[in-house]
């Protein structure tokens, strides 16, 4: 396997919990795929929340309403 410089750089940083470099590679692969399926899941529920007409409208309010609570700006 060939690598750049910062690619060999991380590998060592994985290593260095005494894995061989097999090893190392199928734990950067997991937890990259973890961290893939969290950026998704997120993705997801901002898509659910953004198309949902009730939840919109609930923040509408609530950002009138902290308008009118804060204090007036001074110039």
């Amino acid at each position: 396997m060939r690598l750049d410089d910062a690619s060999a750089a991380a590998l060592e940083i994985i290593r260095g919990d005494g894995l061989t470099a097999s090893e190392a590679v199928r734990t950067a692969l997991r937890e990259a795929a973890a961290r893939r399926r969290v950026r998704s899941a997120i993705r997801d529920e901002v898509r659910r929340l953004a198309a949902d007409e009730g939840d919109r409208e609930e923040m509408r309010v609530i950002r009138e309403q902290l308008t009118e609570l804060a204090p007036p700006l001074s110039d």
